[in-house]
């Protein structure tokens, strides 16, 4: 009897480790929404700035005003031997529910998502460890290989280095797959959650406007960065920063615009002012001028009051001929 209860109990513990194993799937899941992610978005990756660096796919994340992209970016791994699975929404029970990326000595399930550039869906193979030195194969990865040596060329791996558009979540309706067993091993292995500057890189992302999908439509403008808080790439692989000081340019253009206008239009009642004040500095000799003739008319008068007087002389001298005749 012992050992029927014994057996009983083996089989139940059998039965259930599976299924408790695919339930770490779940695991993590911070956010569930009703609306399907977009489309990945159709990108170039930037060159690896700095040896060491491994790259973190750029992913929909949900925020305050929807679903905005975090962009593609170059991290450095929190300790030697570190590989990076990538995050991944998840379709199940009418919701989609997001699962955090996380950091381990093997990559584990991403839903089966085709990230490119080594995540085609299934493990790595953008690189490797080896002898504490990440190799990077430069046949799914930009590297420049005057600055980084260590690398090589694998053509076998899924060579996705641009990432095409499908769909960007797991489940009914999106990619159907399961997690494979070495998946499932490596989801139970020991973790660490994403690093303090991914964290950051990824606020930055959502409080910038124009990373949401209801402004930038399913295409952001910043599609990758070299780093964290470093360049930023359009899609096509062109260096963003100087679109984006032109932006900035051009706002403030439009502010100091405003201000300029308004004395634009003033200068020309402020000019009038101006010109008689002007006139007034080259016509300072004319004032100087203008005085000689004031003196002449003080000059003027000085004439006319003896005139006068000769008049009223004559007028007393007419009656004394009278007299003289009596």
């Amino acid at each position: 009897m012992k050992k029927g209860i014994k057996v009983l109990l083996f089989l139940l513990f059998t039965s259930f480790a599976v299924p408790k194993m695919y339930a770490q799937i779940s695991v993590g899941i911070g956010i569930s929404v009703r609306i399907a992610p977009p489309a990945l978005p159709v990108y170039v990756q930037p060159a690896c700035p700095v040896e060491g660096y491994i790259w973190s796919p750029g992913y929909w994340a949900w925020g305050p005003n929807g679903y905005y992209w975090v962009p593609g970016v170059w991290v450095m791994p929190p300790q030697v031997g570190f590989l990076w699975t990538p995050a991944y929404w998840g379709f199940e029970g009418g919701v989609y529910g997001f699962h955090a990326g996380y950091w381990g000595p093997h990559i584990g399930f991403y839903g089966g998502i085709n990230y490119g550039f080594g995540y085609g869906g299934f493990g790595y193979g953008g690189g490797m460890w080896e002898g504490g030195r990440f190799r990077y194969n430069t046949a799914v990865t930009n590297v420049n290989t005057t600055i980084i040596h260590n690398t090589y060329i694998n053509r076998t791996v899924i060579n996705n280095v641009t990432v095409n558009n499908h769909t960007s979540f797991n489940g009914p309706g999106g990619v159907q797959a399961k997690p494979r067993p070495e998946e499932i091993t490596a989801m139970n292995e020991k973790h660490v959650s994403a690093t303090s500057v991914q964290t950051a890189h990824e606020q930055t992302a959502s409080k910038d406007r124009n990373q949401y999908a209801s402004v930038n439509h399913g295409k952001p403008a910043t599609a990758a960065m070299d780093k964290p808080n470093g360049k930023r790439f359009t899609p096509q692989g062109h260096a963003a920063t100087a679109t984006n000081n032109a932006a900035r340019l051009n706002t403030e253009n439009r502010k100091t615009v405003s201000p300029a206008n308004k004395p634009a239009n003033a200068p020309i009642k402020k000019n009038v002012s101006k010109q008689p004040t002007t006139n007034n500095k080259v016509t300072a000799p004319k004032p100087q001028t203008q005085p000689k003739p004031q003196t002449q008319q003080k000059t003027q008068p000085k004439p006319q009051q003896p005139a006068p007087k000769k008049e009223e002389t004559p007028k007393p001298a007419e009656p004394t001929p009278p007299t003289g005749k009596k």
